[in-house]
């Protein structure tokens, strides 16, 4: 499936970009007035019904101004689309995996009383704090009142953003985070694990029992309330999320998907088996349900997935992002890639290797900015220059093919 590349920072989690709320009022006026002030002082009586004291509102909003870059991004739409294999490529690489061991080590006996107390096991946890923000690395950088007081005056979804404007304030105004270190992204998701404010309050733990829920500078905090996450969402201890298998030849997979869940005797009879060809059965019990999950279609990898797939799924409604991981989680037990290949002759670059492919660029007089792995439109601008030159299809896509052409 398609994945746009913004997605790499996954703002969209469904626990996040739940539906419009209608608690809010609408500030159109303001945002073609530009009047910023305006707007927050019509918003503080409800504000002061959502729980915020006045003076608390005055203090957190005062010298507050829009931020109207924001909106760009609110209204973006990208045009360019990674295939599955890109998108894998570059979340679970060998310098994640190896960072996402280390810290299964350092974080041991806390990830161990986490799991005991939630019921959901380390590797999966430290996954999404690795897919979220790289374990820690890349958290945002927008401060959270100004983005959501912006987004709560100007633009779509105006509601629903002012509810997460209220909730950062709520937060704030308890004082598990001090103002300075609220910042996230854009969208207002912030901290280790990336936590929208209102999911927040509902689900994230004191687990260290400093007095304070800490999910920025506070790793044992955020794993904890990471699994929290997940128990709450139905996490089914001691199960897989699920596993690759092989299909049968000629098999056909109209129809299938997630949703679609079956008896796992049910695959066996269509003659499904595991990867190495081992009956089903021998991974999980004949009754227990899966669907069948082809992102690349039936000539690439297959997977049967369970409940705790759709658990994290959850966490940020993809399911290329779900299979990241779940794929991660799998690479800190010490498992190994996938056995099926992407059915593709130009596989998708790692990390390291977008950044080897941006320095070649550099070398060649594109300005792209520092390489830093992020393939934006300037290195596809370069790219696609680069491939007509080649004979190349000047799609502007970093892969195998233009990498070793440029090295």
């Amino acid at each position: 499936m398609p994945i746009s590349r913004s997605h790499h920072r996954p703002f969209r989690s469904l626990h996040r970009l739940t539906a419009m709320m209608t608690i809010g009022i609408p500030c159109a006026a303001f945002a073609q007035s530009g009047d910023f002030a305006a707007c927050m002082q019509k918003l503080q009586p409800q504000a002061t019904r959502a729980g915020i004291s006045a003076q608390s509102f005055a203090r957190f909003t005062q010298g507050v101004s829009p931020d109207m870059s924001i909106l760009e991004k609110l209204d973006y739409q990208p045009e360019f689309r990674q295939p599955i294999w890109d998108y894998m490529a570059g979340l679970v690489d060998e310098q994640r995996i190896s960072e996402g061991r280390s810290n299964l080590s350092r974080y041991g006996n806390i990830l161990q009383r986490v799991s005991a107390q939630y019921g959901v096991d380390p590797a999966t946890v430290v996954a999404v704090w690795g897919v979220e923000s790289n374990y820690g690395q890349t958290q945002g950088k927008y401060p959270l009142v100004q983005a959501l007081g912006t987004l709560s005056c100007y633009g779509r979804r105006q509601a629903y953003f002012q509810k997460e404007f209220f909730a950062t304030l709520r937060i704030l105004q308890s004082g598990d985070i001090q103002p300075q270190r609220l910042v996230g992204s854009w969208a207002g998701a912030f901290g280790h694990t990336q936590f929208m404010p209102s999911t927040f309050e509902r689900l994230a733990v004191d687990f260290d029992g400093d007095g304070r829920r800490d999910l920025m500078d506070n790793a044992t905090d955020a794993l904890a309330s990471t699994a929290n996450f997940l128990a709450k969402g139905g996490w089914q201890t001691g199960q897989p999320w699920g596993f690759e298998v092989r299909l049968p030849a000629g098999m056909s997979t109209a129809g299938e998907g997630r949703r679609n869940k079956k008896s796992v005797s049910s695959w066996t009879a269509k003659g499904v088996v595991t990867v190495d060809g081992q009956p089903l059965d021998s991974r999980v019990s004949p009754s227990q349900k899966a669907g069948l999950l082809t992102p690349a279609g039936a000539t690439g990898p297959a997977f049967l997935v369970f409940r705790n797939f759709d658990v994290i799924y959850g966490y940020n409604a993809a399911e290329s992002y779900a299979l990241a991981i779940a794929h991660l989680s799998d690479r800190l037990r010490g498992g190994g890639a996938f056995a099926t290949p992407w059915p593709t002759d130009d596989p998708g670059l790692s990390r390291a290797e977008r950044m080897t492919l941006q320095k070649a660029l550099l070398a060649r007089g594109y300005d792209i900015g520092e390489p830093d792995g992020l393939i934006g439109s300037k290195t596809r601008d370069a790219i696609k220059t680069e491939q007509s030159k080649l004979g190349l299809t000047p799609d502007g896509r970093a892969g195998q093919k233009i990498l070793r052409a440029l090295q």
